[in-house]
């Protein structure tokens, strides 16, 4: 798809259509996420865009209407934990592109080729429409305007920069740089007098609006054309490496020194803050850089800049009136006061007070200066704008390292292992171009893989010409070390144990330090942390650093453990209730935390510590479809529990068990489950994940031991499970009573992921039993449920459910369907659901035509499907019955026929007895007449009724019907529907081993009551 944000907020699908966006709020959403294609933005982020100052009362629900909006215009905008991603290449949105040439045009300037420049620069332009969604972008299109206009003199074409600089003048009439094209432009074509007109208008313009004069640049033009010589161009700048991935960052900090006149460029050491002071000052006509690094004495910053402004004293000056010396900052005040200046201060940090002092005295007296100052810690002072820079995203952290590794080896090919490079050192220019150097003599792979274990020893080579402190990456950390307090240090050193951040009240346990907030507040002024959204986070190099200085980590390991295992116990019972959003994103907050909490168990053997962490997440995990994360750990935990697990460790071994998904483990549990359960997350899962091989016993009375209990998300889910086995014998009445009275529960306690689960279910029984309007309006309610869940795993089922019923309605829906559902699943690892939306996308093939392409999507499909699973029976059904009509439509019924024996015998085993019928209504497409009518009667009784209008069923019956007449048809029709579900699965080949070991066909059979009791 293609997408505009420049004008009107636009979008067109691959064959040039436009995909109408309804009104203004979903235009603004997609607006803000095109703004950064591929990067997550946050939900508070989005409701600010699109509803302003004035949202609606469930803001969230809101935005996710608006995303499943999208979503059905097939603009893949996915969930993610930090809020929501479209990705999109950048080229594919107007803004991007124009973005993108205009740096390009820039640089091609910058490098002495006009020509390149006005050509990338006219192409830019191109791509232009206003108004434009961000002020930055406004500065940046006029930038390029001047830089198209700066081509064309330099070309010589002064006829199209005069055209272009005259308009340009006119609209932004206080603008120096296109006045002092324009005088440029007129001298070349022959018209000096009418530069020397500009120049004097412009000169009382400034002095009528601004109080100020001309600007040195204007002022040198203006001198050169008095002498009748040709006036200087603008000031070449130099730089020995060329300038990646800031050029946002460097335009806007421009913008911003427009209008304030003290500007620090914030980050840590390494990120780029020189590099990008040195870029946005270029150009400037009057400027001065002040490099302090060298400087340990405060004392001595007044005399290192008179130094290196050049103002010299001569020793004659008399002392005060004390007889103290004369002071040196009131030389840089007199020195300063009449001129226009932009100061550049970089490296403050080591001196940041005396800094301070000395620029706010400045800007107090000259006020024609502007300072921009580069430091680790802000100056702190009141007219000080900041702009934290922030490591390089990683698409410009793999350009900066490739470009800086073809510097040092011409041939280094594009390789995937650059962007694990980027990641591992956080996107920090300096370690990205230390690691680039490397690059000489060890391959990107080599390198990617040590950078874990030897980042320090790796990047220990830098230029022989830098600071001493960036020369190497230890260096750079150690600087910056080396400038806290003891107990920053101990801070720093103790906050190395949290993954993924932390905020201040975790910090302040676990670190046990006091006034813990207040050095948090300093490491993050120093920039040794980064604060975003109340958390407080250290780049791995930091913390890699700081970790080699933590000298109790055991202690402060256990301190951490014991935190988030608290955390983890609060949370759990409100994942259960209507506050379960809140929750949710709290613990998805501190995944990174939980799993080390988890990590540091499994690492010092403490079980029952492992197991108590598993048990409190467990919803968590589940409901997020991320338990995979945690499998690992489990069946570690499991092991060390031994083949006669403590008795004591209760729930917590069943979770575990049920996480690690192994069968040795789980018998091991039965045990423990049937002597008691109190999680109610076992009445769910406990059926779910034995329901083939488990002791049927144990199920029913986890079932009734819920029915009786007095924990009421507990009973409305085991009237959910007990509708199964009405589903399975297809009593859909029975069946949906129990599955409305769940939904109620669920509603009632406030849980949208058991009312997902619920409304899928009726959703299928609706879709079993030819109601398709209900079984899609159930289906997109659950479907909304688990996006605003961020249910991974329940939103790629869904999605898949949905396709299959779009199928023969909406062909195009239902792909856009099946392929949100595989990146989904792609995404969260999830070969499951993956595999339904192949199979999905194999049907749509089938169905077009395309029988290559859907065998080779049904074989994709078969490999990652998992037949035992009762949440997987039903599409690898599917699978087999569609590489059994590829197999017919070949020309090989034998092989056909034993694909739809399969595919029957998986739903049997599992328990999907409905599901069966699928299979064999398509053995009835190959049997002849009088077998293939009592073949569809059977399909009944095993589904419980005839669906009506499925096309294969229907081109089956109607061949049986013609071959035997409407008389005998209905007579062996109707005698394969009087069949018992056993007799009718004998009838189509499946092996009594099969039939006996339906487990849910056991529990139907085994309840003595009826399964759904109202309470």
């Amino acid at each position: 798809m293609r997408f505009g944000v420049l004008g009107a907020v636009r979008a067109w699908r691959a064959d040039g259509g436009e995909v109408p966006l309804g009104g203004p709020a979903r235009r603004a959403l997609l607006a803000a996420l095109l703004l950064s294609p591929g990067r997550a933005v946050g939900a508070e982020r989005l409701i600010d865009e699109v509803y302003g100052e004035r949202p609606p009362k469930d803001a969230h629900h809101a935005l996710q209407s608006q995303v499943s909006r999208l979503r059905r215009d097939g603009i893949a905008v996915e969930r993610v934990a930090a809020g929501y991603v479209l990705n999109v290449d950048p080229d594919d949105v107007d803004v991007h592109r124009f973005l993108r040439l205009a740096e390009q045009g820039r640089e091609a300037l910058g490098s002495g080729d006009p020509d390149r420049a006005a050509e990338l620069l006219r192409e830019a332009l191109g791509w232009w429409a206003a108004p434009a969604p961000a002020v930055h972008l406004e500065e940046r299109h006029l930038a390029a305007l001047e830089d198209l206009a700066e081509s064309d003199l330099r070309r010589g074409d002064h006829r199209a920069a005069l055209a272009a600089l005259g308009e340009l003048v006119e609209r932004h009439p206080l603008r120096e740089r296109p006045r002092a094209q324009l005088m440029r432009a007129l001298h070349a074509a022959g018209r000096p007098a009418e530069a020397l007109v500009v120049y004097e208008r412009t000169r009382r313009l400034l002095a009528d609006e601004l109080g100020a004069d001309p600007s040195p640049e204007l002022s040198a033009i203006h001198r050169e054309l008095l002498r009748g010589e040709d006036p200087p161009g603008p000031p070449e700048a130099l730089a020995l490496t060329s300038f990646v991935g800031r050029e946002e960052d460097a335009a806007r900090v421009r913008a911003l020194l427009a209008q304030a006149r003290l500007v620090t460029l914030l980050g840590p050491g390494g990120v780029g803050k020189t590099r990008l002071a040195t870029e946005v000052v270029r150009g400037q006509p009057d400027r001065q850089v002040v490099e302090l690094a060298a400087i340990r004495d405060g004392g001595q910053l007044p005399q290192v800049m008179m130094a290196a402004l050049g103002v010299r004293d001569s020793g004659l000056h008399p002392p005060g009136d004390r007889g103290e010396p004369a002071d040196p900052a009131a030389r840089l005040v007199a020195a300063l006061s009449g001129r226009e200046l932009l100061l550049v201060l970089d490296n403050c940090e080591q001196i940041i007070d005396d800094v301070a002092a000395l620029a706010e005295r400045l800007l107090t007296a000259c006020p024609g200066l502007r300072v921009l100052a580069t430091s680790r810690e802000p100056l702190g002072l009141t007219a000080e704008h900041l702009w934290p820079v922030r490591p390089l995203p990683l698409p410009d952290a793999v350009r900066l390292f490739t470009d800086r590794a073809r510097a040092v080896r011409p041939d280094f090919p594009a390789h995937a292992a650059v962007e694990s490079i980027c990641l591992a050192l956080d996107g920090l220019p300096l370690a990205i171009e230390l690691a680039a150097a490397r690059m000489r003599t060890h391959e990107a792979a080599e390198l990617a893989g040590r950078l874990e274990s030897e980042r320090f020893p790796l990047l220990s080579r830098g230029s022989r010409t830098a600071e001493a402190r960036h020369r190497t990456l230890r260096a750079v950390v150690a600087w910056s070390w080396e400038l806290l307090s003891a107990d920053e240090r101990a801070m720093a050193a103790r906050l190395t144990v949290f993954a993924g951040g932390a905020s201040a009240a975790a910090a302040a346990r676990v670190s046990g330090l006091p006034d813990a907030e207040a050095l948090l507040d300093s490491l993050a002024d120093k920039s040794f942390v980064e604060v975003s959204g109340g958390r407080y986070r250290m780049l791995a190099t930091i913390r890699a650093f700081c970790a080699e200085k933590l000298d109790t980590p055991h202690a402060v390991r256990q301190a951490h453990a014991a935190c988030y295992l608290d955390l983890a116990l609060e949370a759990d019972p409100h994942l259960r209730r209507g506050e379960q959003l809140g929750w949710l994103d709290a613990l998805a907050a501190e995944h990174g935390n939980l799993r080390e909490a988890l990590r540091f168990a499994v690492e010092s053997g403490a079980v029952e510590l492992g197991m108590r962490l598993i048990g409190a997440q467990a919803h968590y995990l589940w409901m997020r479809g991320i338990r995979t994360t945690a499998t690992a750990e489990a069946a570690a935990l499991l092991a060390a529990a031994g083949p006669r697990p403590d008795p004591a460790l209760g729930d917590g071994y069943a979770l575990c068990a049920l996480i690690a998904g192994e069968a040795r483990y789980l018998r091991l549990a039965s045990a423990l489950v049937d002597r008691d359960h109190r999680h109610p997350l076992l009445t769910f899962l406990w059926p779910l994940m034995t329901a083939s091989g488990g002791d049927p016993e144990v199920v029913l009375r986890v079932l009734r031991r819920a029915e009786r209990g007095d924990d009421p998300w507990g009973r409305a889910m085991a009237r959910f499970i007990w509708a199964f086995p009405h589903m399975a014998a297809g009593e859909y009445s029975a069946a949906r009573a129990g599955l409305t009275a769940a939904l109620e529960g669920f509603q009632e306690l406030g849980d949208r992921w058991g009312s997902a689960l619920a409304l899928d279910s009726l959703g299928w029984l609706g879709a079993n039993t030819g109601d398709r309007v209900s079984a899609l309006a159930h289906t997109s309610r659950a479907l909304e449920l688990a996006e605003l869940l961020g249910a991974d795993e329940d939103h790629a089922d869904l999605l898949c459910n949905r396709g299959d019923l779009r199928q023969r309605d909406d062909p195009a829906a239902a792909r856009a369907d099946y392929e949100l559902a595989a990146e989904v699943a792609r995404r969260s690892g999830i070969p499951t659901y993956l595999a339904a939306a192949l199979r999905g996308l194999g049907d749509l093939a089938r169905m077009a035509g395309d029988l290559p392409a859907a065998r080779e999507l049904y074989e994709q499909a078969l490999a990652r499907s998992d037949a035992g699973w009762i949440k997987s029976s039903g599409n690898h059904t599917r699978v087999l019955v569609g590489l059994g009509r590829m197999a017919e439509a070949e020309g090989d019924p034998v092989a056909a026929a034993a694909a739809y024996r399969q595919a029957a015998e998986v739903s049997v085993t599992t328990g999907a007895v409905p599901e069966s019928a699928r299979a064999v209504e398509a053995l009835a497409g190959l049997a002849e007449p009088a077998e293939a009518a009592k073949l569809l009667g059977a399909a009944v009784a095993l589904r419980g009724c005839a669906v009506p209008g499925d096309e294969d069923r229907l081109a089956a019956e109607a061949r049986a019907r013609a071959a035997l007449g409407e008389r005998e048809f209905a007579a062996a029709h109707r005698a394969g529907a009087e069949l018992s579900r056993q007799a009718a699965l004998t009838l189509a080949g499946v092996s009594p081993e099969a039939i006996r070991a339906s487990p849910l066909d056991v529990i139907a059979a085994m309840t003595g009551e009826p399964p759904v009791r109202q309470r």
